[in-house]
Parts: structure tokens; C-alpha cells; sequence
């Protein structure tokens, strides 16, 4: 798989743009802040829907415009696919794939499978549960793109559980003579029970998937020095190590009844997948709190990493980028880095100085200046 052609416009800093590439390396040079990240930002949001940097869609949208869009060239196994895609904040994206409409944007998932590696995934280490459980997420969806949809209708549910428990919970502070009406609270029990546990279900066959690949790219980013290992620490008790789905729902329904009287009192869903986490060590010790800069560096692109080769052996082959990766690692980290991706179909890497990246990785190059890109050899 590898990108063709990347057109933008709106997008961020670009009121028009369009780049074509090859397979194999390509390097886009240009000095901090000119939009180099803009262009893998916007491949990233066609994989994933979403972008490493933001939460929101808006920031995406060029200033003074309504929408942006994003139109992306894909070849895969022979066969060509244009994904287009319009972001209109405030409102629900339009998509196209091959010229014509597709209902909802997550139809297009999967069209592109991309493993973006960039400078926020720091806190994939240091940051909050929300930052790895989209990590998972996100690798689950580029594995499986049904999971899309359980991802969204996992949400859906929280969202409205949460509004419901919220009113109630409002009704009681102010006075309310019964506290709220919770008469609707069961049903959106079993429906979080039923969609969560398969989302639960496919994060922990991923996890158990992904463990010895983390093991392998941090031994062999860090040449070595410490073990690392993740672990899924679900907000329930689990029975046994690798329960079924059924298992699942009937433990998710459980923990919701005993958590039900707390969720009322506090006003929120306190059970379920959106409330896990992905533990991640170094030796005996968490990776959170004890890992150093360059150790928390090691590990995020060892997460990464592990995520491309994982989708590699199960037969993808996705898009690799590396968003200002080399000017953070010392001299032995880079060839280890250039040895571990220079056979990918396709790698992308953007820096600020074209020497940072090593010799075997400079493929086609492109500048980027304000505004405008263009391929420069």
C-alpha cells in the first residue's frame, strides 16, 4: 500500500496544495511551523478519522474558510482508490470513496492503513489512559475496520448514559422530589454491556497480539538496555485471563449493578472500556513516573513500531511516517531506527534539517515553505 497523491485545501496552513509520491522514502525538509506535520496530519485523519494533535475538527479548517478537504490517492495491490473527505466543524464530515457518497465517514476506514509515529506520542507514556486507550483503538480499527462502528456505538452509549445519569443527578441537587427519572437507566445498561464487551473483547485479543512486538522494537530501539511490557487493566474483574464475549457482557452487567448506586450519587458511567487503561513497564518498574526523556522516547516509538509490525504480520502493509522523529535521537538510536523501517513499501518522514535523517532513508525529497510544497528531487 502506499499513497499516490495528497490534495488539500483549506487544510490548516494550505489553501491549495497537491504532492504526488512514489513508494519507498520520501523527506519533506523545511524549517519549524511551515506545515511540514500539516501533511501527515492530514493522512492520519484519512486513516483514522481523527488527528494525533487536536480533539477537535475545527483547528483543522483553514481560517476564514467554511471546510476543508482532503483527497488521497491510494494503491493497493495493484488497484487504485481516491478517498475524498470534507471537514465542516460543527457538523457531521462528508466522504467519497472512488467519486461516489458513502452514508457515514467511517465507511472509508481502512482504505488507508498508516502508522503515524509524531512528538505528542510522548504521552503515550507520560499521559493520561485516554492517550492509550485510542492508541488501541485506533491500531484496532486499522486491523479490523468493523470495530469503527463498534467504537462509535460504544460512545454513543456512554454519552447518553452519562446524560441521563447527569440529569438525575442535577434533579437531586436541586430538589427534585424523585431525583430524576432513572426508569431507562436498565436498557442503556444492556446496551453498554452488549457493545462494550465486544469492544473489550477486541482490545484484549489485540493487546495479547502486540505484546511480544513491543518487547521486540523497544529491545531493539534501546539496543538492549530493559524489558519492556504492557499489560490491559480493565476497569471490571475478570474471571479468567481471556474471557469470551459472553463472559464479557455478563461481567460488564454485573459491575454495572454494583457500581449502579455510586453512578447515581456522582452522575457518571464508571464501569466499562472508556474507563481502562494500558499499563506499560520497564523491567519490575511502570514505564509512567520512572522512565527517563529518552527512555519515554524509546517506548512510544517501540509502541509505535510495534503497531506497523503487527499489521504487517497479519498481511497489511501500511503507510509509515515519522514526524520529526530523528532531531530527538542520538547518532546510535537513528541507524537503529533507519535499519528497523528502511524496508518499508512506503515511509514518510518530515524534518527540519535533511542531514538529521540517515543516508539510507533519503529517498525522493520535497520542500515545504509557508503555504506550498513541492517535490525537489
Amino acid at each position: 500500500m502506499y499513497v499516490r497523491r495528497l490534495e488539500l485545501v483549506n487544510f490548516r496552513s494550505y489553501e491549495r496544495v497537491e504532492l504526488e509520491f512514489d513508494p519507498g522514502a520520501s523527506v519533506l525538509v523545511g524549517p519549524n511551523g511551515v506545515g511540514k506535520t500539516n501533511l501527515v496530519e492530514a493522512l492520519g485523519y484519512v486513516a483514522t478519522l481523527g488527528s494525533h494533535r487536536v480533539a477537535t475538527d475545527a483547528p483543522l479548517v483553514r481560517a476564514g474558510a467554511a471546510s476543508a478537504v482532503i483527497r488521497c490517492e491510494i494503491v493497493h495491490d495493484g488497484r487504485e482508490l481516491l478517498v475524498e473527505l470534507e471537514i465542516v466543524p460543527g457538523k457531521a464530515n462528508r466522504a467519497r470513496l472512488g467519486r461516489s457518497p458513502v452514508r457515514r465517514a467511517r465507511e472509508v476506514l481502512g482504505a488507508l492503513r498508516l502508522v503515524l509515529f509524531a512528538p505528542e506520542d510522548l504521552e503515550l507514556v507520560r499521559g493520561d489512559p485516554a492517550e492509550r486507550r485510542r492508541y488501541l483503538d485506533d491500531l484496532l480499527v486499522a486491523r479490523l475496520p468493523r470495530f469503527g462502528g463498534v467504537r462509535a456505538d460504544y460512545d454513543r452509549v456512554v454519552k447518553q448514559r452519562n446524560a441521563l445519569l447527569r440529569s438525575a443527578y442535577l434533579a437531586r441537587k436541586t430538589g427534585g422530589s424523585r431525583g430524576g427519572d432513572l426508569s431507562t437507566l436498565d436498557v442503556w445498561d444492556a446496551h453498554l454491556a452488549r457493545h462494550g464487551a465486544e469492544l473489550l473483547a477486541g482490545r484484549l485479543e489485540l493487546v495479547a497480539a502486540l505484546t511480544p512486538h513491543v518487547a521486540k522494537a523497544y529491545d531493539a530501539v534501546a539496543a538492549g538496555k530493559g524489558a519492556a511490557g504492557i499489560a490491559y487493566r480493565p476497569s471490571l474483574e475478570l474471571a479468567e485471563p481471556a474471557p469470551n464475549r459472553d463472559a464479557l457482557e455478563a461481567a460488564l452487567h454485573a459491575a454495572l449493578a454494583e457500581a449502579r448506586q455510586s453512578e447515581v450519587e456522582r452522575g457518571v458511567t464508571l464501569v466499562g472500556p472508556h474507563r481502562d487503561d494500558l499499563t506499560l513497564s520497564l523491567g519490575p518498574l511502570p514505564a509512567k513516573g520512572y522512565a527517563s526523556h529518552g527512555e519515554s522516547w524509546s517506548y512510544a516509538l517501540a509502541l509505535r513500531l510495534a503497531a506497523y509490525d503487527l499489521l504487517r504480520a497479519d498481511g497489511i502493509e501500511p503507510v509509515l511516517a515519522l514526524d520529526d522523529v530523528f532531531a530527538e535521537l542520538d547518532a546510535g538510536r537513528r541507524e537503529r531506527l533507519a535499519d528497523l523501517v528502511s524496508g518499508a513499501s512506503q515511509l514518510l518522514v518530515t524534518c527540519a534539517v535533511a542531514e538529521d535523517v540517515p543516508a539510507e532513508l533519503r529517498g525522493a525529497r520535497y520542500q515545504v515553505r509557508e503555504g506550498e510544497a513541492r517535490r525537489a528531487g
